[in-house]
């Protein structure tokens, strides 16, 4: 362990994400307010009743003490105390009620959180795509989820932190009055005293985020990668076929070892600055004592006020104490709001910067000279390719796992940008368009569809139920080929998909999956439809059937098809062979059959599976 402290000691020194920003404590007070009035105005209101309510409720009966004690002792005047008595018990009531009612509104708290959260889940949904490939900004996000996690920390921390300061703030206030008339030497002692606790926990709460909390952050993304993927339907075949449950075990149980060593380093942090402040508060309250007592003997003060003096001070020093603690705790609340902040404030690409790209006739992009490398990668994963994808045209992308396909698509699509060159849209360089309005020129059918816990409708539609044309939505299932699907479904398109929220939620088959994603894809009836190996799911005879059926369902649109399978070729106008991020080739499935260059080389490999005989390989596959 002494190993693993000193490992996070140096790292420690080092930023633990160069996305971290730092706004400082005034900052993000003002951040938080302004999110609290904003999301819950009721604060306004709450606010002041707690400043209010607090000394009230902290010294109402130090004073009774103390003339119920001085009548005793000195005039017994019992009508003006049963006066008293009563008039103090009404108020009592009154402003018990009322702090009740106060304390009984905290839970407007956790709305104004799960606002925040919606702006957090937006900003995941909305920043640029390659953003979610980066670790850095996965572990910028990771600690904003932290953040954001729980009622006592980060953001919703921060707001009750800051609550609870103006509150001890208004009791310290009337107790420093109190006591400014016993001696105010000693309550400047004692303020002092307050503010070394408040130094040495203040210190102590950056040390434990610096060395103990920051660290973990990449261990909360293991985890909830662990926590997901035990739970997770689609990998339970795998888990049981292969034995899996062991090892998955044993990978939670090395992560929990990580955990408990850093909440160990934690505690070790903290049992010293706990130690230190008890031993403060002990020296306040024997300085009181010992000032009172001696105040008494000599006859400086009656009971009454010796009584008075005492139950203040307690109260003045454990309120200093919890003003110098709010303070400590809104330092390292801020530290998270930091962190949660640095995330909403990541130039993460703002999808609707830009003009939008205006209605055409026809699509036609051209990639010039353009190369593309992934952040941290050493090679180019796509390098000096020029490109032009015409209107109307069906374009297969071939080539093997790693060739640059998938980049392509990725950058035809707006996923990435460039690292070099330019992508033009009619001419005009589609960096100039607003992405949210290109991404609507598209309809994309990926490998890996996923599936939403919607109605099988609105899982076609990717719109909200009073969005969505249920009739159009049934149509294209059954062009897809779930015609059949539909009608062992119980609701048909009203089915439930997937069991998360639903008992009687249905799955969908992997092929029926990729049919779904084609429904979805004549739903949008975009421009431009790109399909990603759709059909890795089918069979050759079932795939070359799909693709003839989606072919006429698409009409004159513009098509790409990147595939595996050589044999789909036969339905576009072009091919384009990639190997090693570089376009090697292109020209018609017959062009490059008798060029016999790398593309007749893989098809030939590949036409055994789809061929009767030799003979044949070059005719209509």
């Amino acid at each position: 362990m002494k190993k693993r402290i000193k490992k996070n000691d140096k790292k420690s020194e080092e930023p633990q994400n160069p996305l971290h920003r730092e706004y400082g404590l005034l900052s993000n007070i003002r951040y938080i307010m302004g999110n609290m009035f904003r999301y819950g105005p009721i604060f306004k209101l709450l606010i002041p009743i707690g400043i209010i309510c607090a000394p009230m409720m902290n010294y109402l009966w130090t004073f009774i003490s103390k003339f119920i004690i001085d009548m005793i002792t000195g005039e017994k005047d019992w009508k003006r105390l049963l006066w008293i008595m009563a008039l103090v018990t009404a108020v009592q009531i009154i402003f018990t009620m009322l702090n009740t009612w106060y304390y009984s509104k905290w839970s407007y708290f956790i709305p104004v959180r799960f606002r925040m959260m919606v702006e957090k889940n937006r900003k995941a949904m909305t920043i640029d795509f390659r953003n979610i490939e980066d670790s850095d900004v996965l572990d910028c996000y990771q600690k904003a989820g932290n953040a954001s996690g729980g009622n006592m920390q980060g953001i919703e921390g921060m707001m009750r932190q800051i609550v609870n300061l103006l509150m001890n703030l208004a009791v310290a206030i009337v107790g420093l009055i109190i006591l400014g008339t016993m001696n105010i030497g000693i309550v400047l002692i004692m303020a002092a005293l307050a503010a070394v606790t408040f130094v040495v926990r203040n210190k102590t709460g950056a040390k434990a985020k610096r060395e103990v909390w920051d660290p973990l952050a990449p261990w909360w993304r293991k985890n909830n990668y662990l926590s997901n993927l035990t739970s997770d339907f689609s990998a339970a075949k795998d888990i049981r076929m292969f034995g899996l449950s062991d090892w998955l075990t044993e990978k939670f149980r090395q992560e929990k070892k990580v955990r408990m060593e850093a909440q160990k380093t934690n505690a070790k942090i903290w049992i010293h600055a706990s130690n230190f402040t008890s031993l403060c508060f002990a020296l306040s309250q024997v300085m009181v004592y010992a000032w009172l007592l001696y105040m008494v003997v000599k006859g400086g003060i009656t009971l009454g006020n010796f009584s008075l003096y005492l139950a203040s001070s307690t109260t003045f020093y454990n309120h200093i104490r919890q003003i110098m603690d709010n303070t400590a705790d809104l330092l390292q609340r801020s530290r998270e709001v930091d962190d949660w902040r640095s995330f909403l404030d990541l130039d993460g690409g703002n999808p609707d910067e830009g003009r939008p790209v205006p209605p055409m006739e026809s699509y036609e992009f051209e990639f010039r000279n353009v190369s593309f490398q992934y952040p941290k990668a050493e090679k180019y994963a796509l390098k000096n390719l020029s490109l032009t994808l015409k209107a109307g045209e069906r374009l297969a992308v071939v080539g093997l796992n790693g060739a640059g396909k998938s980049t392509f698509i990725k950058l035809l699509l707006r996923l990435y940008e460039p690292t070099e060159g330019e992508i033009f849209l009619n001419g005009v360089n589609v960096k100039e368009y607003s992405k949210t309005s290109y991404y609507r020129i598209f309809a994309p059918v990926f490998q890996d569809v996923n599936l939403f816990a919607f109605p099988l409708a609105e899982n076609v539609s990717m719109k909200a139920p009073e969005n969505t044309d249920r009739e159009f939505s049934e149509k294209c299932l059954t062009d897809a080929g779930l015609e059949e699907k539909i009608k062992e479904l119980p609701k048909g398109i009203d089915t439930e998909i997937l069991k998360v929220i639903y008992d009687d939620g249905t799955d969908l088959s992997g092929g029926e999956k990729q049919k779904l994603a084609l429904a979805r894809a004549l739903y949008k009836d975009a421009p431009v439809v790109v399909l990603d190996e759709p059909t890795a799911a089918l069979d050759a005879l079932a795939e070359s059937r799909l693709y003839s059926d989606f072919d006429k369902l698409i009409g004159g649109k513009t098509a790409v098809y990147i595939s595996h399978r050589l044999s789909s070729t036969q339905f576009c106008s072009r091919v384009a062979m990639f190997r090693d991020g570089s376009l090697v080739e292109c020209g018609t499935h017959h062009e490059l059959l008798e060029k016999g260059g790398a593309y007749a080389e893989m098809f030939h490999i590949q036409a055994q599976y789809y061929v009767d005989a030799p003979e044949e390989v070059t005719g209509n596959v």
